[in-house]
C-alpha cells in the first residue's frame, strides 16, 4: 500500500517484501547487527515490554529512527496477535530540513533502508510496518491512543525532538512507555533540552534512565519504577541510584554485564553439523587430565666473591665487579 500526503511530506507506507543487497554481510547472529543498542537497555526495554505482557496492556508498538533495525528486532519480539508495530525512518531518502540532511549524511551515511529490511528478516519471518519519510508524519500515520511502546531515537535537532515527543505523547495509551535515546550523550544538547522541556513543562514523568535512554510515562510511573527498581536490586547485577529531580523520582540505572535476556536467533547462523555435534561430545566426555604443577623458576646461586662483594662494597664498585667477573667467565667459556 502506496500512501501519498499532499503536503510537503511524502511518504511510502508498505510491509512488503524487498530484496537484498548481494554486498551486504547477513548477520549470524544479534550482535552482527550494527547499532548503539546496548545491554543495559536491552535488558530494560525486555523488561518494560514483558511487564506490559504480563499486566494485559494491549496497544502497538512505534519506532522513531530505526538506524539498522537492531532495537527494532528486539522489540518485534513482544509483537503480539492483532498488533501493529510500525517503524518511521528516513532511511536513504533526503530530509526536508537542511540541517537535518546534514546529520544524516555525516553521521549515518551507511544507512539504506535495503540494508534495514535485510537485517530484520534475518531474525523475523515478516517486516514490521514501515513508513520511509521524516517523523513529521507519524501524527498523520499512526492513530491517536493506539500504542502502548514507543521508541525515539531520530533526530538529534531540538524542534524535531519536540515534535517527535509531542508524537509520542499522542500515540501512547495512558499508561504507555516512551525512550528518549541520546538525551543526554555530549553531541545531543536538542534531545537533552527537549526531554528535560517535557518533564519540567509537558507533563513527561520519568521512570529511569540508563547511560543512554530516558524512559518516562504520561501516565503513573510509580508501579513501574518501584516493580523495576525490586527487581533490579533481586538481580545483583545492576547498579542502582534513586533520584529526585524537578520533583519528579527517578531511578538511574547500568548493568552493561547483566545477563541479557533470550536475544533474537538470526537464521544465517552456523548450522551444527553431525561432526562438530560428535566431537563436542567426545571432547565433553573425556576425562580432564590434572594440570601439571607450575615450574619455579629459581635464580642462580652468587658466587662466594660476588656475595661478599655486594656485602661490603659501594653499589658503584659491586657494579664493577659483577661486570669483571662476568667477562672473566666468557673468557673462560671461549677458552
Amino acid at each position: 500500500m502506496t500512501v501519498t500526503r499532499t503536503n510537503s511530506d511524502t511518504a511510502t507506507d508498505t510491509n512488503t517484501n524487498t530484496g537484498t543487497d548481494d554486498t551486504q554481510r547477513l548477520p549470524q547472529s544479534f550482535y552482527d547487527v550494527p547499532g548503539w543498542f546496548f545491554n543495559t537497555d536491552v535488558v530494560l526495554f525486555d523488561w518494560f515490554l514483558a511487564r506490559q505482557e504480563r499486566e494485559k496492556q494491549d496497544g502497538d508498538l512505534l519506532e522513531m529512527g530505526a538506524y539498522m533495525g537492531k532495537s527494532a528486532i528486539f522489540m518485534s519480539g513482544h509483537l503480539r496477535s492483532g498488533e501493529t508495530f510500525t517503524v518511521c525512518d528516513l532511511f536513504d531518502s533526503e530530509a526536508p530540513d537542511g540541517r537535518n540532511d546534514a546529520e544524516v549524511r555525516g553521521s549515518y551515511s551507511t544507512l539504506t533502508r535495503r540494508s534495514f529490511e535485510a537485517n530484520y528478516l534475518s531474525f523475523r519471518q515478516q517486516l514490521p510496518r514501515v513508513i520511509q519519510a521524516p517523523t513529521s508524519v507519524v501524527p498523520g500515520m499512526v492513530e491517536d491512543d493506539s500504542c502502548r511502546f514507543v521508541h525515539v531515537d531520530a533526530s538529534h535537532l531540538y524542534e524535531h525532538v519536540r515534535g517527535d515527543i509531542a508524537a509520542a505523547r499522542g500515540a501512547l495509551r495512558g499508561d504507555g512507555v516512551v525512550v528518549l535515546d541520546d538525551f543526554r550523550s555530549e553531541h545531543t544538547p536538542g534531545v537533552a533540552c527537549a526531554t528535560w522541556e517535557a518533564v519540567v513543562g509537558e507533563g513527561l514523568r520519568p521512570i529511569c534512565v540508563s547511560p543512554n535512554k530516558f524512559y518516562g510515562t504520561w501516565g503513573d510511573p510509580a508501579p513501574m519504577q518501584q516493580e523495576l527498581l525490586a527487581e533490579l536490586r533481586e538481580r545483583g547485577d545492576f547498579w542502582t541510584s534513586p533520584q529526585d529531580v524537578a520533583g519528579h523520582s527517578l531511578v538511574i540505572v547500568n548493568g552493561p554485564k547483566a545477563k541479557p535476556p533470550r536475544l533474537p536467533a538470526s537464521r544465517h547462523a552456523p548450522q551444527e553439523t553431525e561432526g562438530t555435534k560428535e566431537a563436542a561430545t567426545v571432547q565433553a566426555a573425556a576425562p580432564r587430565q590434572a594440570p601439571e604443577p607450575a615450574r619455579t623458576l629459581q635464580r642462580p646461586r652468587r658466587s662466594a666473591l660476588r656475595r661478599l662483594a655486594v656485602d661490603l662494597l659501594p653499589p658503584i664498585v659491586t657494579r664493577a665487579v659483577v661486570r669483571g667477573l662476568r667477562v672473566l667467565r666468557r673468557a673462560r667459556s671461549k677458552a
